[in-house]
């Protein structure tokens, strides 16, 4: 399966109530599972981090865009680090079985709808920028908020890549991309003169510092002093309640420069300056591989291998099948709307195209079977892609469903705004009604391969059979009872009228598809 992890960067560290109303917008949305959620107060920020489906992932990221934008007055912000929108940055780092080129495709998508539906402009970042000048956020963001305020719409060198060529008054605008791995990383020090901070992360970031020097006709040039680090951001703060400063980093490639590297250098430059390190921290998740990269660096551990770690063989045994529903389950439990019956009827449908993959694979490299193994496999193979779209389709539907509701949402004051409100209502209706109407087509073309997997298949396992064709008739109903309810709404119109009658014709084909399929099951056991 694609995963993808999302860090969501947004201008609140101070009101936990607004970090969690934003956390909980974008984990309604099924298939996220949220990894993290930090708060910072003197830098009045907070870092969420969560996985999921690239869609899931794209609609997680919006929600929470959103729901920032409804709580967030930049107006009113004021801390450490820079910034310049409610949700300052969106990044998107490929995960598992998914691409850079992936991830900056779904970073587009997403800076397309904010911009287009919240009205927040957004610049595109790091391997998603459309120009090497863009690939730096320090750049992007040059000027804050208060900066970019005055400068998008005027200056054509901060044109948003989407969105309106206005900075949206309160939530500001919005860095989308796509990147590796980046690890927040601060070292704290024990002093409250931030000259300090300043000059070591001047000297070790990559982007060095800027001299000016007077030249012998006394004109003043000014060139760039390259950093110690390769890959790393860096600037210094003050943490005034605290009476400390600090060093911020971001390493943009931990492979390149580490967490041990930079450490040991800010260590050097501070016991030159008679400071103390009192502490440094972690800012959301890092990968194991960093972690294990710093410890082994730090002790001169020679030889090691990843595999020595004892908690990497108890992942391992504790990666149980059986509790990945949980999360599907308590969200479809819960008070949201959504996940609703269609998502359920799709993931019916999936477990009874899965049950039938397994009859096949308990018939496959068997001897006494051989004369069926090449149906059996060429059933499995059409079983598998239903499977795939059948558990698409249990995501897809809950997305579909908030669309219609988002489309309620539309103005509705000018005789303009309530006519562009109906048409938007209707459209978002019919698309949520194809869907579940696709999910009928998907899971009624199973039976054909479920009645030749019934008689052909390893009779010890006929009764899985007959359960996946139950399966497939609970899906098959779930979803049409889904095609009707919106389809209702839209009496008279001639799409709708058609789909309706589609949608009934399907269910009296499956249904004796499945009897199909349960008689030959009854004569085999």
């Amino acid at each position: 399966m694609k995963l993808v992890e999302c860090v969501p960067n947004f201008s609140e560290g101070r009101r936990p109530e607004v970090i969690a109303a934003i956390v909980a917008a974008g984990t309604r949305v099924p298939g996220i599972t949220l990894l993290g959620s930090e708060m910072d107060r003197d830098h009045n920020r907070a870092v969420v981090t969560f996985v999921g489906t690239p869609s899931a992932a794209a609609e997680a990221a919006f929600r929470m865009t959103e729901e920032a934008m409804r709580h967030i007055d930049l107006n009113q912000h004021s801390g450490a680090h820079p910034r310049m929108g409610a949700t300052d940055v969106i990044p998107f780092i490929p995960l598992h079985d998914i691409t850079m080129e992936e991830c900056v495709a779904l970073s587009r998508e997403v800076a397309a709808r904010i911009g287009r539906e919240l009205g927040i402009p957004c610049f595109l970042y790091a391997d998603a920028a459309a120009s090497e000048d863009r690939r730096s956020l320090p750049k992007i963001r040059e000027g804050g908020f208060e900066g970019l305020r005055a400068r998008i719409g005027t200056d054509p060198t901060r044109k948003p890549d989407f969105g309106p060529e206005a900075i949206h008054p309160t939530a500001g605008c919005t860095a989308v991309g796509a990147r590796f791995f980046l690890v927040a990383y601060n070292v704290n020090l024990a002093t409250s003169d931030v000259s300090l901070a300043k000059n070591i992360a001047a000297d070790i970031r990559e982007s060095g510092r800027k001299v000016k020097s007077t030249q012998p006709d006394g004109s003043t040039v000014e060139k760039t002093i390259p950093g110690k680090f390769k890959r790393l951001q860096a600037a210094g703060f003050e943490l005034t309640e605290r009476g400390l400063t600090q060093v911020s980093m971001n390493l943009m490639d931990y492979r390149v420069t580490s967490i041990a590297d930079v450490f040991a250098e800010i260590e050097r430059r501070a016991r030159e300056a008679d400071v103390a390190i009192v502490e440094s921290e972690l800012v959301g998740l890092l990968p194991r591989e960093a972690l294990l990269q710093t410890a082994t660096s730090r002790v001169k551990l020679t030889g090691f291998q990843p595999t020595q770690v004892i908690e990497a063989h108890l992942d391992a045994a504790r990666d149980d099948a059986f509790t990945c529903f949980d999360p599907f389950l308590d969200a479809l439990a819960s008070g949201s709307p959504t996940p609703g019956g269609g998502s359920a009827a799709a993931l019916v449908g999936s477990l009874g195209a899965a049950l039938g993959a397994m009859v096949t694979n308990l018939t496959i490299g068997k001897k006494k079977y051989a004369s069926v193994e090449a149906d059996m496999v060429a059933g499995r193979a059409r079983l598998m892609d239903a499977l795939a779209k059948l558990r698409a389709g249990v995501k897809d539907d809950a997305i579909l469903f908030d669309r219609v509701m988002a489309a309620y949402k539309l103005p509705k004051v000018t005789p303009e705004e309530q006519e562009s409100s109906r048409k938007a209502i209707t459209d978002a209706t019919l698309v949520a009604a194809h869907g579940p109407y696709e999910l009928m087509k998907t899971a009624a073309g199973i039976l054909p391969t479920l009645l030749e997997v019934a008689e052909k298949g390893n009779p010890n396992a006929a009764s899985d059979a007959a359960v996946g064709a139950i399966l497939v008739r609970a899906c098959v109903e779930g979803a049409a009872y889904n095609v009707l309810i919106n389809v209702g709404q839209l009496k008279g119109h001639p799409t709708a009228d058609a789909l309706r009658a589609e949608a009934n014709e399907l269910r009296c084909k499956v249904s004796g598809g499945v009897d199909a399929v349960l008689r030959m099951v009854d004569s085999k056991i």
